[in-house]
């Protein structure tokens, strides 16, 4: 048996959702606020809501397997039928819009510990778009006025946050080069080192994403999420956003979480080798222990968009602000500034391009 939960506003009796401007549950019709927490604690201790049966629906044309990935719920509000992936947390009803959270994807060992509540709203997401464009001085022109939104998208990304010790045994080569000239010659002199380094590094909630759906880089470049806006998991935030569980466990995610600490743990140490005409990493042993994982609920805006043809995917965190994306390059404006640069060298050339591409 599997429910379908819908948050009401006890003043008119329509369907409430969390808002990201106040932090409190929001009717659209009365303008009446709710805390969600006290929401929370009317849904942990009402025991009389309709229990609404999912069932799978295949049909003469479904390959074998495939239609167990879909589930179909019923709508409270309207009786609407809701159909949805098997991942699917929260979503809305496509006919009333009325939010609703499938609560069978949250229960048990798939409840999440801890959620980040939106901060920021979808104008606030479009307005980034457009402001990512501002500066980009290879982006072709049309783009701007033609790039089409086909949808803006509010969805808490399932994440695990890993807690880790490293301990690290790190050797680097390295050089301190001397210049003099005397009447007749010049001299260089290069001194060569071996610096050895190691210690401990513990690491707190190293986020990986859980999602299939949501590419590691994307999601990476819209990082950090500030977890101090942490609070413990309650359905009501939910609200009027999308959510989806993992797809991808924790035991899936350590190898990405190991692969970032190791990383991590090396800029650090690197970081205290200084006074070097150059450094090198010659040897480099890292052993992680006493691993945990928690599982948690981040926002993000998702954007995506169409231009002549080709489909662009923007991310936004929906806590602090940060954005990214890719964006379409103009060729013929990049051949003309190359061309213009070709005194410089064309190694410096390419990494003044991709600095001004980054700004």
């Amino acid at each position: 048996m599997a429910n379908v939960l819908e948050y009401k506003c006890p003043c008119c009796g329509g369907a409430v959702a969390f808002d990201s401007k106040t932090q409190n549950m929001k009717c659209p019709y009365c303008d009446t606020e709710f805390d969600p927490e006290a929401l929370a604690e009317d849904e942990e201790n009402d025991t009389n809501q309709d229990d609404m049966q999912w069932e799978t629906s295949p049909g003469a044309d479904w390959q074998e397997g495939e239609e167990e990935s879909l589930r179909a719920y019923v709508c409270h509000s309207c009786g609407g039928e809701i159909v949805s992936d098997e991942n699917t947390a929260a979503t809305s009803c496509p006919f009333c819009g009325n939010p609703v959270i499938m609560t069978e994807r949250l229960s048990g060992s798939l409840k999440p510990d801890y959620i980040i509540p939106f901060k920021i709203d979808k104008k606030a997401a479009k307005d980034a778009l457009f402001k990512h464009y501002r500066g980009k001085k290879l982006l072709p022109k049309i783009f701007k006025d033609e790039n089409h939104i086909d949808e803006v998208r509010g969805i808490y990304v399932p994440f695990w946050l890993f807690d880790a010790d490293a301990d690290a045994n790190i050797r680097y080569k390295a050089t301190r080069v001397r210049v003099w000239s005397d009447r007749n010659y010049d001299y260089r002199e290069t001194s060569f080192y071996s610096i050895h380094r190691g210690g401990s590094l513990g690491f707190e909630r190293v986020p990986v994403d859980g999602s299939e759906k949501m590419a590691n880089a994307l999601m990476e470049s819209i990082e950090p999420f500030d977890f101090s806006d942490a609070v413990d998991f309650k359905t009501a935030y939910l609200s009027g956003f999308l959510a989806d569980k993992y797809d991808v466990d924790a035991e899936q995610s350590i190898k990405r979480a190991n692969e970032r600490i190791k990383t991590s743990t090396e800029s650090a140490f690197a970081s205290t080798v200084h006074g070097y005409a150059s450094v090198i990493p010659e040897y480099s042993n890292i052993r992680l222990r006493d691993g945990k994982a928690k599982y948690a609920l981040y926002p993000v805006w998702i954007l995506n968009t169409t231009w002549n043809g080709q489909k662009y995917t923007f991310a936004m965190n929906g806590q602090t602000g940060k954005f990214a994306g890719d964006l379409p390059l103009d060729k013929s404006a990049y051949a003309k500034w190359l061309f213009g640069l070709t005194g410089i060298g064309s190694a410096a050339a390419m990494a003044l391009f991709y600095l001004l591409w980054l700004i």
